[in-house]
């Protein structure tokens, strides 16, 4: 049998990338691999593999996304009532200064009109009507201004869950289903709400002290929780 010689490699002019600047050669003629039209090398012998899906990403928090936090802790009952008093005080100290003033000076003017003898009638002079007027006055911005006051703090509490007093004692009103707060509506309804814990002598408002949630009668019925801020 004759024995035939391998035919002998084809060779090519050097290639400019070649950084060790010999000749591509290709075995038994078969001509080297070229990239057409500029597209970039497949992954391969020699170049960087795809990395597969999802590498390089950090890990994804448990629970869809959410990363677990502690539940909130529940005010006090005490914390409570520290807030309701001086949330109290806020609106009440304003009107009881300004009716003091007004029916002082109601109170004055009237004892100085001068009663006719025949008719027993009580004649007020003009400076006398005066002071009457100014009491009535002082006697109504009072009462105006704590009316301002109250709806000043439902909006607070509405908006931010806390009014001047649970700020003071750091405790802050939310919704029981995501701890966020009321707004002003639900607030409003919680405050009328406050009728049925004043029932059965106030029953209602001792409720936080066994219950489970800390919650009155009140914030059972729009499902809110008083917890610490």
């Amino acid at each position: 049998m004759r024995r035939t010689r391998p035919e002998a490699p084809v060779s090519y002019p050097p290639d400019p990338n070649n950084p060790y600047g010999q000749p591509q050669q290709t075995p038994y003629g078969v001509p080297p691999q070229q990239n057409p039209y500029g597209q970039p090398a497949q992954p391969g012998y020699g170049y960087p593999q795809q990395q597969p899906a999802g590498y390089g990403v950090p890990p994804q928090a448990p629970y869809g996304g959410y990363t677990p936090v502690a539940p909130p802790v529940l005010a006090s009952w005490g914390a409570r009532v520290g807030g309701s008093i001086i949330d109290s005080l806020v609106i009440f100290i304003p009107l009881t200064i300004a009716y003091a003033i007004g029916f002082s000076m109601l109170f004055s003017a009237v004892k100085n009109c001068p009663v006719d003898p025949d008719t027993g009638v009580a004649v007020c002079t003009s400076g006398s009507s005066s002071s009457a007027g100014a009491g009535v006055a002082i006697i109504g911005i009072g009462a105006l201004l704590s009316l301002i006051l109250g709806l000043w703090q439902l909006i607070r509490e509405g908006k931010t869950g806390q009014t001047i007093g649970k700020k003071a004692v750091g405790i802050r009103l939310v919704r029981e289903i995501d701890g966020q707060p009321l707004g002003f509506g639900m607030t409003f309804v919680r405050r009328l709400a406050h009728v049925v814990d004043s029932a059965l002598c106030g029953i209602g408002y001792l409720w936080p002290l066994w219950d489970d949630k800390g919650q009155t009668l009140a914030d059972k019925i729009v499902s809110s929780l008083v917890i610490r801020a």
